[in-house]
């Protein structure tokens, strides 16, 4: 599973007028940015290694730069950095534990200026794999539900004053928009790999990769307008970019994922 997702998330990170939205969970060869050269190694969660790609590094210091450009907090903004890659790698440990639960060995995490992946050491069944892309999302889901219920409480007691109940809601908000941006119907977040997963249950594989590719052809033309839209409107800036010459090719027949 060289990349799910698969990761993609819509996270905001606000400094005064700026607001950055760096995305989760992509193919190692999607979205804006690749994974470069490997700069950091760690075991985590599971026994299962956790990479951290050169891009990533370049994310947080563009993050930084724009966001002290503009009169940012660097306390605050380091604090919501570590909220969205925290919530980007349970993201992708969700994937590796429905890897792990159905007997499918884990290679490694990945975490890089796009996201990040899981990625298999060993191939999986569609049926398996519906499994395991639907993972990552309820991660987030039920993080901001968990999230959510305790803000609730802390508030309902009287409770509630303080930066931490602010940030706890804060990362159940950013966890709610993760899971939403993500299931957009799109290569290569899970909306998209699930929707073609779907698919082949009713239909042949070359057929359910011709719907996908439509569908999220119509996606990535409609991106555009949409990112400017964002910006112009909210201060939005995702560094997110749908491949349009993919999805036409899927819809042309030409490409099997």
């Amino acid at each position: 599973m060289g990349g799910f997702e698969p990761t993609a998330l819509s996270s905001k990170l606000k400094s005064r007028d700026l607001r950055l939205a760096p995305v989760g969970g992509f193919a190692e060869n999607d979205g804006m940015f690749q994974v470069g050269s490997i700069i950091f190694r760690f075991r985590g969660a599971f026994g299962i290694p956790v990479e951290i790609g050169q891009t990533l590094a370049f994310l947080v210091l563009l993050l930084v730069g724009l966001s002290l450009s503009a009169g940012g907090d660097p306390l605050w903004l380091a604090i919501v950095l570590v909220m969205i890659f925290g919530l980007i790698y349970l993201h992708e440990l969700g994937h590796a534990w429905a890897c792990r639960v159905q007997g499918i060995a884990v290679r490694r995490i990945v975490l890089h200026g796009g996201g990040g992946f899981c990625e298999q050491a060993q191939t999986a069944t569609p049926y398996q794999q519906e499994f395991i892309v639907a993972m990552g999302p309820i991660v987030n889901l039920a993080l901001w539900a968990i999230t959510t219920l305790a803000t609730d409480w802390i508030w309902r007691n009287g409770l509630g004053s303080g930066y931490f109940t602010h940030f706890l809601s804060l990362f159940g908000w950013l966890n709610l928009m993760f899971f939403v941006f993500n299931m957009l119907p799109v290569l290569p977040l899970d909306g998209g790999r699930l929707l073609q997963l779907l698919l082949r249950r009713f239909l042949p594989r070359g057929t359910s990769m011709r719907v996908t590719g439509g569908i999220g052809l119509i996606v990535a033309i409609l991106w555009w307008p949409a990112l400017i839209w964002l910006w112009v409107n909210g201060g939005f800036l995702l560094l997110f970019f749908p491949s349009i010459r993919l999805h036409y090719r899927m819809l042309r027949g030409e490409v099997q994922i």
